[in-house]
This record gives C-alpha cells, structure tokens and sequence, in this order.
C-alpha cells in the first residue's frame, strides 16, 4: 500500500460523530480507516453499474444485437425532448 498523503476534512454533528465512533469500536477500527473504508466501498457500488456489467451468452447476443441496429426515429420523441416542461419558466416555454 503506499504511503498516504492526501486529507480529506469532514464537518459532522455530534450524532454523526457519535455514530461513526461506536461503529468503528464494534469494526475494531479506528474512526479513519472505519470511514474510509465505508466510503470506498460506498463509492466502488455507485461506480460499479457505470463501468462494467455482467451479462450471460444469451443475453450478450440481445444486447449486442440491439447495438448492431440502425437508430431509429421515435414517433414524438423530438417533439417531447425539444418542447417546453413544467420546469421551464414561463417566459421561457411555449405557454404549455
């Protein structure tokens, strides 16, 4: 492992603080391996789905198939991705 330079500084409540305590008694790590460790696991899950999934053969062949296809236009879907929402401010839409 190499040798650690970089800190990260956290501001918390005395809950919060309290609760990461307790839990990484129970771990039996410190505080800053305990939190660490949580929030790199934390972050490998919401990476994960970005970087890679696991299909079996069949499966594979559907997906790879849907690749191979020519895009296609979808009835109203210009329309729906370019017009105004709920969320566009009134001077800004088309009076929805």
């Amino acid at each position: 492992m190499s040798a650690k330079a970089e800190r990260l500084h956290l501001r918390l409540d005395e809950r919060q603080k309290a609760l990461l305590e307790a839990a990484s008694q129970a771990a039996g790590d410190s505080v800053s391996t305990f939190v660490l460790k949580a929030a790199t696991e934390a972050a490998a899950d919401v990476l994960a789905d970005r970087r890679a999934f696991l299909l079996d053969e069949q499966a594979w062949r559907v997906f790879d198939e849907a690749l191979q296809r020519p895009a296609e236009d979808v009835a109203g879907l210009r329309e729906l991705l370019t017009g105004s929402t709920v969320l566009d401010s009134p001077a800004s839409g088309s009076g929805r």
